[in-house]
């Protein structure tokens, strides 16, 4: 299945998939269902809003079928990309995940929290890398070279918009994700009271886009073995 995959842009119609991954993804790299009732709360914190907000910044890596299977998206400006999830997206979600009240009990109620605090995005540390990014793979689909492959669209087109610089935050304990980004040139951004995150950043420079379906002869043969895209 392998030979037929190949990265392509996000299309409204792979919304389901995209919240799938990340609900399978989001416990320190594991499934999270058990932790988390509504399958909709880690989706509408760290997927769908990238999807809604900069699909242009959204790539996902597609089994052949037509299927995602993994995702890189994120924002080429952060502090925009609060002030439109306070804005655009909040409103979206506040029905469903209405913020709690005092302090939080429950692993539900504590991600909750963190839907309602856009603003604990912004650190003055991360100036200097205003872009950010998520970047989630099924397990099946781990360790084959396709999350350099998502890397590098997204670095690209990071690049093409004149951002120079990009920044991720992961949890310390994920050692397989730590060392995934140490092989793709990223380098640790100190700031102050991490907590029990690190926080990552690199260039836009550097990471070829190889083999995604974007442009030249590879969209082609893409397109050709999906049957979806011509």
């Amino acid at each position: 299945m392998d030979r037929t995959a190949y990265v392509r842009h996000y299309r409204p119609a792979d919304r389901e998939a995209l919240a799938e991954i990340c609900v399978r993804t989001a416990d320190n790299g594991g499934d999270s269902t058990h932790l988390y009732p509504d399958p909709g709360l880690m989706p509408a914190l760290f997927a769908e809003p990238y999807a809604h907000l900069a699909p242009e910044l959204t790539f996902v890596l597609d089994d052949g079928s037509g299927h995602a299977v993994g995702y890189v998206l994120g924002t080429a400006d952060t502090k925009r990309f609060v002030d439109d999830f306070r804005a655009i997206w909040l409103p979206r979600v506040t029905d469903r995940f209405p913020e709690p009240e005092g302090e939080p009990e429950t692993p539900t109620e504590a991600m909750t929290a963190l839907l309602h605090r856009p603003e604990r995005m912004i650190l003055a540390e991360l100036e200097g890398h205003p872009a950010h990014l998520h970047i989630d793979l099924l397990p099946p689909w781990q360790r084959k070279g396709h999350g350099r492959r998502l890397m590098g669209a997204f670095l690209d087109a990071l690049h093409r918009q004149g951002v120079h610089a990009v920044h991720l935050s992961m949890l310390t304990a994920n050692t397989p994700a730590r060392a995934f980004y140490d092989r793709l040139g990223f380098h640790v951004i100190e700031v102050s009271d991490p907590g029990p995150l690190t926080f990552l950043g690199r260039s836009t420079r550097g990471v070829e886009p190889v083999g995604w379906a974007g442009s030249g002869r590879r969209a082609g043969e893409s397109a050709q073995a999906a049957g979806s895209e011509g």
